[in-house]
């Protein structure tokens, strides 16, 4: 049958929020078999049942003996930051301007943006990530070389243009005008196409002015679907310098929320210096947080508290946050994100971290109905992990005796060696050679 074909292995989704959930947020087939049609989930199953139905020559594809998830979801990445990675002993302050801003002055140049954009999603799927929400930089060209590449690979890609018109230096900045119409102008060409979705993204309060945050605010509002992306509380010293800049703003929060910024599709960064007013009005407007442990930590930021999110009811998805973040994996991303919670005298279940960098990044992006999941009608994109990819994963998951453990050596052992496939719309991405 034309564009049909099945994944054989074990295969864990999960139909909710474990913190809510229990037990039943999880599905899990020892031996299953993935019914993909056309690119789109069609069954999933016991392989037992599924396999003598499926019509003769189908291809299966046999993974067992390796673990089958949704393709990972990273909610927060700059792809302009893939070459200053691993860059030496600045707080975020100070990372912009030792390194993030004159690495991204070279996007003026669309070969160096295309070249980046190329290597960065491959390298996404080299570590499982089939879609991811980016920052670009403030050159057009930046945009349209990242939403080339990625529809190149048929993957999900949320990415917007940056917008700055103060407090940066000028061969990055361009008038709240400007920036505005280039963002419509790439949210014509781009938002919608295939997997591709556009956000508005204005860097951070600080580097905005109150023109440039109303324009944006506007943007968003203008055009149902797009998105928002933004930073918000990363650090202390960030969070006294938005007071001193928004004076009449009850928090840095408050100032998104004054230029029309809050909503559903609205995304912010890091929230680790939030307080409880300020995740109330997330959950009540639909905003979401990404948290991203590794670039905290990497920095030295702060810890975030993901308990007082969920009582809140806030929506909240993983980010690697790379270049600040140390990996593209996401496996490394939520071996970083137990150890934070444990720094906060928090717990992180090893099905609620997976949960996170799958379905909850999904429910965080409003695309829970698409991506995320096996149910049946999602994108077919998945991970493939290998629990002997390495030694000492080898050795440590021969002795577990549950699936939660064997999940839990690849959440704090594993990383892209881990990674023995990647699959896009039903189709191999990446395999591991």
């Amino acid at each position: 049958m034309s564009g049909l074909r099945a994944i054989r292995g074990e295969i864990v989704h999960f139909l909710g929020d474990p913190a809510d959930l229990g037990a039943d947020a999880l599905a899990h087939f020892p031996d299953g078999l993935l019914i993909v049609r056309d690119g789109l989930v069609a069954e999933l199953g016991p392989a037992a049942d599924l396999l003598r139905r499926l019509p003769a020559g189908t291809s299966v594809d046999d993974y067992r003996g390796k673990l089958v998830l949704p393709g990972f979801i990273d909610t927060h990445i700059h792809y302009a930051q893939t070459d200053i990675v691993a860059s030496y002993g600045e707080q975020v302050l100070a990372w912009l301007e030792k390194y993030t801003y004159p690495t991204e002055r070279r996007f003026a140049d669309p070969a160096h943006a295309a070249a980046v954009a190329e290597f960065f999603c491959d390298e996404l799927l080299r570590n499982g990530t089939t879609t991811a929400m980016a920052f670009a930089t403030v050159h057009p060209a930046s945009v349209d070389a990242l939403f080339a590449a990625a529809r190149k690979r048929h993957m999900r890609m949320i990415a917007g243009k940056v917008l700055m018109d103060r407090n940066c230096p000028d061969f990055l900045r361009d008038p709240a005008d400007g920036g505005d119409a280039e963002s419509k102008a790439l949210i014509e060409r781009w938002h919608g196409r295939d997997r591709l979705l556009y956000a508005v993204t204005p860097r951070f309060a600080p580097t905005s002015t109150p023109a440039q945050m109303a324009l944006a605010g506007r943007l968003f509002a203008d055009h149902p679907g797009v998105y928002l992306q933004s930073h918000l509380a990363e650090n202390e010293r960030e969070v006294a310098w938005v007071a001193r800049l928004y004076p009449e703003a009850r928090s840095y929060l408050d100032v998104y929320e004054r230029y029309g910024q809050l909503g559903a599709r609205s995304v912010f960064a890091h929230c680790v210096w939030i307080d409880d007013t300020d995740r109330a009005r997330m959950a009540t407007t639909g905003a979401a947080i990404s948290f991203c442990p590794t670039s905290n930590l990497f920095l030295g930021s702060g810890l975030f508290d993901l308990d007082r999110a969920h009582a809140a009811g806030v929506r909240v998805g993983l980010g690697t946050d790379v270049g600040g973040g140390t990996s593209f994996s996401m496996l490394q991303t939520l071996n970083e994100a137990y150890k934070v919670q444990q720094l906060r005298g928090q717990r992180l279940p090893v099905e609620r971290g997976f949960y996170l960098a799958t379905r909850g990044g999904a429910r965080s992006l409003y695309l829970d109905d698409r991506i995320g999941s096996f149910d049946t009608g999602r994108e077919a994109d998945l991970v493939v992990l290998d629990p002997a990819a390495t030694p000492l994963l080898a050795r440590r998951t021969a002795v577990a005796t549950t699936l939660s453990e064997r999940l839990f050596a690849l959440m704090l052992l594993g990383d892209d060696r881990a990674v023995a496939a990647t699959w896009v719309m039903g189709e191999p991405a990446w395999r591991r050679p």
